[in-house]
């Protein structure tokens, strides 16, 4: 579809063709001065070409605007050819003739009105794939309908005197006739039947679809009404008042249930606004990218992660007007904003997740609601790689706390039970100094066990020393040949107390899994800050590994920590290579 500035010319004069038909035909019909009952019919007939306009102008790609004008046009422009025939006799021939052709478009507007208005509301698209069926038969109908009145031998409609100039004689008028009655038939039948399905959508929608479809059911309702009172009771020669509300009931009932509904319920991006005492009309009141985020953006800050997934689930929702949207983890993890009822109709990609939506409100997405999901999917994605950082944190800090309670309970605990016992039977039995000096040592021995469970949880030397300090005591007692070097610098300095600690069990774990897994026989432990990066590596001359079959154990966990802080883990390693685990941090001092 072209863009906005190149189409609304064109809307443009679709609206003004319409609306010159109208006003011309009207005043043909009955001269000047007009009476009050014609001005009223005018204005009612300009609202169909104005509301199409209003939409094909600001909703190029929206068919149903398009739609509503060509309506307006076969109307318009019947209207002047029924406006011409009243007024010329039967000469001169190619006047009447024009005047003739003009007038068959009526045949045209009922047809569309019944079925295609009410049909293809709002979105100018078909409900379900089996209304295809439904469709193509109305167009042949309309077909029929509009060849039949064209050629038919008698005028169209009733009031003009003189015969149709193109009119068929002898069999193939009857033939003309039969065509037109049918197609008007079967026309009006479909109508029927599209007002079925719009009541069983009513039925079986939910709250916001009943209010959008309430309106065109009763606008439909009071357009067939009023034509089947015109067609039986005619129209008086002295047009009273009833003549009037059933004339402006198949003009405007539709037109004024469709701008009720566009309004009433914001659809198509347009709504009423109030300022002061004046009415005006808002369009694009759907949020940029922009404007979502820009909304959004003090809530994320302040939000948990998954509670980050939650309001951007709502504003991907709200953007798209769609029915429920969804975002999920790729541990399945989901997160819907509104009622998930229905299948999902687009899903998209956004970082280690996805984003899937169900149905809109009203319509189907377009072009621009894919491109505003593609847009929204950046921050949703960066939302759902921190939420499964912070699962994973939660989870690593849940699986810590397991260990050290599994250790406090094996190891410690079991200690200072056997303690308890011992001087509950030296105390029963009189314990001699023998008793005593082993139940001593008993109390060193898991004292000296609770300082090293204290010092692998948080080991005090970092707290009084510094992280240099820390990492030398850690490798101080160890079995294999270990070289630390550090900054000259970095022993004076200290850093955030998270920042520290996470370096340190980076550089234990390291060591660990060298000495335990990788048969090193030398380790060699670097720190250093360069350019706002504090910075630590170990290297050991193992047997190596393949970082694939261990990307979810300990030192993953220790990345996903650093990654928390704003820094990264990297390990090069392969099987007989050895090792290198780089971890580093913003830190600066």
């Amino acid at each position: 579809m072209k863009s906005t500035a190149a189409v609304r010319p064109l809307a443009a004069g679709m609206a003004a063709v319409a609306a010159a038909g109208i006003v011309a035909g009207a005043l043909l019909e009955t001269g000047l001065p007009a009476p009050a009952s014609q001005w009223a019919f005018m204005v009612i007939a300009l609202l169909p070409p104005a509301l199409g306009w209003l939409i094909a102008a600001r909703r190029p790609d929206n068919a149903y605007g398009w739609l509503l004008l060509a309506t307006a046009d076969c109307f318009g422009l019947g209207g002047l050819g029924i406006g011409l025939l009243t007024r010329l006799g039967p000469d001169p021939y190619w006047p009447i003739v024009v005047a003739a052709v003009l007038s068959s478009g009526f045949p045209v507007f009922y047809g569309l009105s019944w079925v295609f208005v009410p049909l293809l509301f709002p979105d100018g698209r078909l409900p379900s794939r089996r209304w295809r069926v439904v469709a193509v038969t109305a167009a042949a109908a309309i077909a029929a309908y509009w060849l039949g009145v064209l050629f038919m031998p008698v005028g169209y409609p009733d009031e003009v005197e003189h015969a149709n100039p193109l009119g068929l004689r002898g069999p193939l008028g009857l033939v003309t006739v039969l065509l037109a009655s049918v197609g008007q038939l079967v026309a009006f039948l479909l109508a029927l039947v599209v007002l079925g399905g719009l009541l069983t959508r009513l039925w079986r929608g939910d709250p916001a679809e009943r209010g959008r479809l309430g309106w065109m059911v009763a606008g439909l309702l009071a357009n067939l009404g009023a034509f089947i009172v015109i067609t039986v009771a005619g129209v008086s020669e002295t047009y009273d008042a009833a003549d009037v509300v059933g004339v402006l009931g198949v003009v405007g009932a539709l037109p004024a249930a469709i701008g009720a509904a566009v309004l009433r319920h914001d659809l198509l991006d347009i709504r009423v606004g109030v300022r002061g005492s004046r009415l005006y009309l808002v369009f694009d009141v759907r949020p940029t990218v922009d404007e979502l985020l820009s909304r959004l953006g003090p809530d994320l800050e302040e939000a948990e992660p998954v509670e980050q997934l939650g309001r951007l689930a709502q504003a991907v929702r709200a953007g798209l007007d769609a029915r429920w949207a969804a975002v999920e983890l790729a541990d399945g993890t989901r997160v819907v904003a509104g009622e998930e009822r229905g299948d999902a109709v687009l899903t998209v990609p956004a970082g280690l997740g996805r984003i899937t939506c169900g149905p809109k409100a009203a319509g189907r997405l377009t072009r621009d609601d894919r491109r505003l999901l593609a847009a929204l999917a950046v921050p949703v994605g960066l939302a759902i790689r921190s939420a499964a950082l912070a699962a994973r944190l939660v989870n690593a800090q849940e699986a810590e706390r397991r260990r050290i309670e599994r250790n406090i309970h094996d190891g410690v605990q079991q200690q200072l039970v056997a303690l308890i016992a011992g001087l509950e039977l030296a105390r029963a039995t009189g314990g001699g100094a023998e008793s005593l000096a082993l139940l001593r040592e008993q109390a060193r021995q898991a004292l000296a066990d609770l300082r090293d469970l204290a010092a692998g949880i948080h080991p005090s030397v970092l707290s009084q020393g510094g992280l240099v300090e820390a990492v030398e005591g850690r490798c101080s007692a160890l079995p294999v040949a270990t070289t630390v070097t550090a900054d000259p610098a970095l022993r004076t300095r200290r850093f955030p107390d998270e920042i520290e600690g996470a370096m340190y069990f980076v550089v234990s774990e390291a060591i660990a899994n060298a000495l335990k897994h990788a048969g090193a026989s030398r380790i060699e432990v670097r720190l250093w800050h360069d350019a706002g990066r504090l910075q630590a590596s170990v290297t050991d001359d193992g047997t190596g590994f393949d970082p694939r079959a261990v990307a979810r154990r300990g030192l993953a966990t220790l990345a996903d920590r650093m990654a928390a802080l704003g820094g990264g883990l990297e390990t090069t390693a392969g099987p007989g290579e050895g090792a290198r685990v780089r971890a580093w941090v913003t830190a600066n001092v």
